[in-house]
C-alpha cells in the first residue's frame, strides 16, 4: 500500500492501527485522503525515493513543496476529539510559539504546516539551556481566552479535574488498588482543589497540555539552541499541541516525567522537585501549584497504565514521579535513572 507513487505508509503506523476495525479503516483510507490533499492544495510529495514520511502515534506527516516552491508538512491525523481541535490553537497561536498553521481540513483531519526541523527538538538541548526555551515559548502560548468561535472548542482544566475526582476511586478499586490509598488521596486533593480554585481564579489560558521535549522542534537552519539561553526559543516552536483552557501550571508535568535520565544521580527526588522549580520560573508561573498538577496527573497516567496490558515500565515511572512530588517515593520501584522514557501512546497525557 502507498499513499501515493513512491511514498510508503510507514509500517509502524500500520501496525499500531491495525488493532482495530476503525484503525484499519482508517489506514486503508491513507491513500485518498493524501492524495485529495495533495491535489487540492497543489502539493507535491517532497521525500527522496524509498524514504518513508514522518509519523508518530496519532497521523502521518509528509513533507511538500508549495506550488511555489515553499517547502510544507502536510498531516493527516487519525480522527478523535484531540486531533480535532488542534487547528483551533495553532490558528490562535497564529505561529507564535507554535507551528505555523497554513490550511486545515476538518473534515479530513488535515493540516498544512510550515516545515520544521523533526531531528531537532528540545529533547537534546541540555536541561539548563531547555528551561529558558520552555518557559519562554509557554509564555507565548498562554492566551488569554477571548469570546470568537475557536474558544468554544477547548475543555476546561477544571471540568477535567472534577471528571477525575469521581474516575480515580473507581479505576483504582477496579484495577485492584494497585498503589497505596494515600497517593491516590493525594490526587484527589488536588483535584478538588485546582479543580473548584480554578473555576473562579480568572487565570484561565489556552494551555499546551503536551508540552513535552519532543513536541519543541526548530525551525530548520536555525541555530540549535545549546548555551544561548532564552535567545534560543526563538529558534524553536511548540507542535502536537493538546489544547485546554485552565490554569498554565497544569502544562508543566510533561517536562518532569521525561528526561528522569537527566536527574542528577545523587538524590534524583530531590533533582525532580528543583526541575519542577526551574522550569515554573521560567514560565512566570507557581511551582507549587505545577507539583501539585502534576501530581493529580501523574495518577491519573498510572491508572490508565494499570489498565493497559505492556506498559509495567510505564507504570513504574508515573507512580515514581507522582510519589516523588507528593513527597514520599514509594518502595520498591527502580531507580529513577533506568525507568522508560515515555512512548507517548497515551491518548491525553504525553
Amino acid at each position: 500500500m502507498s499513499l501515493q507513487a513512491g511514498v510508503p505508509v510507514p509500517p509502524a503506523l500500520g501496525r499500531r492501527y491495525s488493532r482495530t476495525s476503525a484503525g484499519r479503516a482508517w489506514i486503508a483510507s491513507l491513500p485518498g485522503l493524501i492524495q485529495g490533499r495533495l491535489d487540492f492544495w497543489e502539493l507535491a510529495a517532497d521525500l527522496p525515493a524509498g524514504a518513508l514520511p514522518w509519523h508518530g502515534h496519532g497521523g502521518v506527516v509528509v513533507p511538500v513543496r508549495r506550488s511555489d516552491g515553499t517547502q510544507a508538512a502536510l498531516k493527516i491525523a487519525f480522527p478523535h476529539d484531540e486531533a480535532k481541535v488542534k487547528r483551533h490553537a495553532l490558528q490562535l497561536w497564529q505561529g507564535s510559539g507554535a507551528v505555523r498553521l497554513l490550511e486545515s481540513d476538518a473534515g479530513t483531519c488535515a493540516m498544512l504546516l510550515e516545515r520544521l526541523d523533526p531531528e531537532c527538538s528540545l529533547q537534546a538541548v541540555p536541561l539548563d539551556d531547555a528551561a529558558p526555551v520552555w518557559g519562554r515559548l509557554m509564555r507565548q502560548l498562554s492566551l488569554v481566552p477571548g469570546g470568537g468561535p475557536p474558544w468554544q472548542e477547548f475543555d476546561h482544566i477544571a471540568g477535567r479535574a472534577e471528571q477525575w475526582s469521581d474516575d480515580l476511586p473507581a479505576d483504582w478499586e477496579q484495577q485492584g488498588r494497585p498503589f497505596p490509598r494515600w497517593l491516590l488521596e493525594a490526587a484527589l486533593e488536588v483535584c478538588q482543589t485546582r479543580g473548584a480554585v480554578g473555576r473562579r481564579s480568572g487565570r484561565d489560558v489556552l494551555v499546551h497540555t503536551d508540552f513535552h521535549f519532543l513536541n519543541i522542534l526548530a525551525k530548520p537552519g536555525a541555530p540549535n539552541g545549546r548555551g544561548t539561553g532564552q535567545q534560543g526559543a526563538g529558534n524553536f516552536v511548540a507542535i502536537d499541541p493538546q489544547p485546554m483552557i485552565g490554569e498554565p501550571e497544569f502544562a508543566v508535568a510533561p517536562v518532569l516525567w521525561n528526561r528522569l535520565a537527566d536527574l542528577p544521580p545523587v538524590e534524583p527526588a530531590a533533582g525532580l522537585r528543583q526541575r519542577c522549580r526551574d522550569f515554573s520560573a521560567a514560565a512566570g508561573l507557581d511551582a507549587e501549584i505545577a507539583r501539585q498538577w502534576a501530581v493529580a496527573r501523574e495518577v491519573e497516567n498510572a491508572l490508565w497504565y494499570a489498565a493497559t496490558p505492556g506498559h509495567q515500565g510505564d507504570l513504574a515511572r508515573s507512580l515514581w514521579v507522582a510519589s516523588t512530588l507528593a513527597g514520599r517515593t514509594l518502595e520498591g520501584l527502580p531507580a529513577a535513572h533506568t525507568l522508560p522514557e515515555p512512548g507517548y501512546s497515551r491518548p491525553f497525557a504525553g
